[in-house]
């Protein structure tokens, strides 16, 4: 068996695993950093204790409770919010594997750090490992988070979808410049892998299965175990179209 791979997960999907912060934040409440992606779906996957996932979305605000076998995803542009409620353990599949961790994510900051990208990026960057300046670099950007995102959600429950427009919008700008980077990332990771079965197909279609011979299977394990994620402490996986850490810049 290959234990190093040249090849994607099914899909070109992002993997990890995730046990949920238990810090608590000024509403009282223990979890993560809420945040939205831009042009990524993710699913948690629960395969340990207790917990939710608060969204906020064109549909208002959810409380969606998490337990071991559920399953919740979220599409681009949703503020989501993981939320510990004893023990939660989630393995995390994220689309467009390599996006996420080039910068598809941004963080509830405040307006004020959203409209300046050095300093969103200095509030958003942690210190290398895993000891405790780079812990406490992560509470600091949690609780920034939380603090841009409780505003958001006291609007939004009252019927003011504005705050939460003006977010995406200023999350957009945000990562315009980026966008170029993401699509050669796109096109060597999920596009690539759907043309390949598209390639595979035709393949079938003239009857010869020669590709085949190719077959092979692999085997790998985290090469991070207990880094500081955007919702909790992260087990990841070193694998094709993937950039560890998840980094701002």
């Amino acid at each position: 068996m290959v234990t190093r791979t040249e090849d994607p997960l099914p899909g070109a999907i992002g993997l990890s695993h995730l046990s949920a912060y238990d810090w608590e934040a000024a509403d009282g409440v223990c979890g993560g950093s809420p945040h939205l992606h831009l042009v990524c779906t993710e699913a948690y996957v629960v395969t340990g204790g207790r917990g939710a996932v608060q969204t906020l979305s064109p549909d208002g605000y959810r409380d969606i409770p998490l337990r071991p076998g559920s399953v919740a995803w979220f599409t681009p542009g949703t503020v989501h919010r993981m939320v510990q409620g004893g023990d939660l353990r989630v393995t995390v599949l994220m689309q467009n594997s390599g996006l996420p961790e080039a910068g598809d994510a941004v963080f509830t900051f405040p307006p004020e750090l959203l409209a300046d990208p050095e300093r969103y990026a200095a509030a958003a960057t942690l210190p290398p490992g895993t000891g405790p300046d780079t812990e406490a670099a992560a509470r600091r950007r949690r609780d920034l988070a939380v603090e841009g995102y409780l505003t958001l959600r006291e609007a939004l429950v009252a019927g003011d979808d504005g705050p939460y427009r003006d977010f995406q919008r200023a999350a957009a700008r945000l990562v315009r410049d980026r966008v170029p980077a993401w699509r050669e990332l796109w096109r060597a990771g999920a596009r690539a892998t759907a043309e390949r079965t598209g390639a595979q197909l035709d393949a079938l279609a003239t009857g010869d299965p020669a590709y085949l011979g190719g077959a092979t299977a692999y085997a790998t394990a985290p090469t991070r175990l207990g880094g500081f994620g955007m919702c909790g402490r992260r087990d990841e996986y070193a694998l094709p179209g993937t950039t560890l850490p998840y980094r701002a810049d």
